[in-house]
């Protein structure tokens, strides 16, 4: 998944002065709690190469974590915080989740399982993040128009 990013990420993106939705996932996919503290302390380099790295199949993913707590541990001196991965992470799900479709309905719109299904993970993935009740939720729309789901 070494694209460019989202179109509402785009503010931020070139500068990778924020975790993109990219490495987030793979974040949740390799179990590792990143701070932002941390990554702002990489090099533009090592973020770009976070951004560029696989973390798609068991090895890659393996790969992908012990590269990531190299760097913070080099940084910091410990390890990142490590977290519980899913069996089946919820943006491989073939339902909407209900957090998505709360969100989804404060904005007077429906997520249908089918459309939901059409999804790439990714897309799926970043909907889910910006529905969380912990996040303020900004780019949830600007992300629904990006996958076509609203005008």
């Amino acid at each position: 998944m070494a694209w460019g990013g989202f179109q509402f990420e785009q503010e931020f993106i070139g500068s990778l002065r924020c975790i993109p939705m990219s490495v987030r996932l793979k974040l949740d996919t390799c179990g590792v709690k990143l701070k932002l503290s941390h990554w702002n302390q990489f090099t533009q380099a090592e973020r770009q190469a976070l951004v560029a790295m696989a973390c798609d199949t068991p090895e890659s993913t393996q790969a992908y974590q012990q590269h990531l707590q190299a760097l913070v541990t080099h940084y910091t001196g410990g390890r990142a915080k490590e977290i519980e991965v899913p069996a089946q992470p919820p943006w491989l799900e073939s339902i909407v989740p209900d957090q998505v479709k709360r969100q989804a309905t404060a904005h007077n719109l429906e997520i249908a399982n089918e459309t939901w299904q059409a999804l790439m993970p990714a897309q799926r993935f970043a909907l889910i993040k910006l529905s969380r009740p912990s996040h303020e939720n900004q780019n949830f729309m600007p992300a629904m128009k990006e996958f076509g789901l609203v005008n």
